[in-house]
């Protein structure tokens, strides 16, 4: 990601738009490290053969902000799915001969 130089302006603010966006284009172009044919939405493009991927600012149209994402969770941020992580182990139900365990000596 390129910083933004410490003289220049911010991004002028965005009129708040209830307006749907229109449906993505579907474009087509050749790779420019490879020359694979691709494909992509509104001049985005990303080669699955050799990984390159044009920078976002080279589209055609401007990317939707969050607040206009169709599928953007209910207000706030929801909490991710926790996996289960490693499951304690269980006591042995056996209790432990005396002068086997830990501490035991001749």
């Amino acid at each position: 990601m390129t910083r933004r130089p410490s003289g220049a302006p911010l991004p002028e603010a965005r009129p708040d738009s209830t307006a749907p966006l229109p449906p993505p284009e579907l474009t087509e172009a050749e790779c420019r490290r490879c020359g694979t044919y691709i494909a992509g939405l509104d001049g985005r493009y990303a080669c699955g053969v050799c990984g390159w991927v044009n920078d976002h600012s080279e589209g055609h149209r401007r990317l939707p902000r969050a607040d206009e994402d169709p599928d953007r969770p209910a207000k706030g941020r929801r909490r991710p799915k926790q996996l289960p992580g490693p499951f304690p182990e269980a006591p042995s139900a056996a209790p432990a001969e005396p002068g086997t365990g830990p501490g035991a000596g001749p």
